[in-house]
């Protein structure tokens, strides 16, 4: 099985005609996605020829949903317009919403978080700056390479693109039931608690890799709801145990001050709660190599 995306899911791209969205569109059917459109008001009424197959571009998330039963949406729009975009996913309640967009102003992020509470949360929403979810060999949406791993028992949640891309291939000979990058900044939709518990639920993954960063207290708060409501093993990662403090290091949302955010107090966290910390991805991978010898 898969969690939050599987061979089930219709995919819609917002922003699908724009040189982003259109490349990645092109990976995501390459990989076996069911794209079933795209959104862009200007250009509604038209096709699309992706690689020889023809994609709907819609004028609203709503009407996509209509024409083709799109259960999913991955947004590919430039900054400026993103917030309205979500906005509109949110209106038409579509089950997911996939950010990739990154360099969203905090402000906006927070305007279509709290649209989506005040709209009772029908809409998931994973990111922003995010490199979406992959189910290997079932579904992909987003930005995640389809081609380092194939199918497996471990379950994967993560602030960082490239680190997920660098977990799944050092752990591709035993496979991934699905890899969600969360997104590094401030304000995100979906949490590690929310994919450790929807992993926790998923009867075909058997292990969890949860890789972190420092900046914030998500896995400390993560720490402590495995030590309460995860038996599955956990393996983790904390990027940044060599960050001066009280710098800005790749994502919005990695600072530090003083002692809190620290890559060492989240490690310490996350092990006082049974999980095994890795320094390193490789030595990370390792671990994880071991919790699966020994299930």
């Amino acid at each position: 099985m898969a969690i939050f995306l599987d061979d089930n899911s219709k995919v819609i791209v917002q922003g699908m005609t724009g040189s982003e969205g259109m490349k990645h569109t092109r990976r995501m059917l390459k990989a076996g996605t069911n794209v079933v459109g795209g959104v862009n008001p200007r250009k509604a009424g038209t096709k699309v020829d992706v690689d020889g197959t023809s994609l709907p571009v819609f004028a609203s998330v709503q009407e996509a949903m209509a024409e083709t039963g799109a259960n999913v949406s991955v947004v590919f729009v430039p900054p400026a317009f993103c917030k309205a975009a979500v906005i509109e996913a949110v209106d038409a309640e579509i089950p997911l919403a996939i950010v990739i967009t990154e360099g969203i102003p905090v402000h906006d992020s927070v305007a279509f978080w709290n649209h989506a509470e005040a709209n009772g949360n029908k809409t998931r929403i994973v990111g922003p700056n995010c490199p979406g979810i992959a189910s290997p060999e079932k579904s992909n949406a987003g930005i995640t390479p389809a081609d380092i791993t194939g199918s497996g028992p471990i379950g994967l949640v993560s602030k960082s693109g490239t680190l997920t891309y660098q977990l799944m291939y050092e752990l591709r000979d035993i496979g991934f039931s699905t890899s969600v990058g969360i997104g590094g900044d401030p304000v995100i939709g979906t949490t590690h608690i929310d994919c450790l518990q929807a992993f926790q639920d998923d009867p075909e993954t058997k292990a969890i890799v949860m890789i972190g960063e420092i900046g914030g207290d998500a896995e400390e708060r993560a720490a402590e709801y495995i030590k309460a409501n995860i038996t599955k093993p956990v393996v983790g990662y904390i990027a940044g145990f060599t960050a001066p403090p009280g710098k800005t290091m790749g994502h919005a949302g990695a600072i530090i001050s003083g002692s809190a955010g620290t890559a060492d107090a989240k490690k310490e966290a996350l092990e006082a709660a049974g999980v095994k910390v890795g320094k390193t991805p490789s030595e990370t991978a390792r671990l994880m190599r071991e919790v699966i010898e020994n299930l």
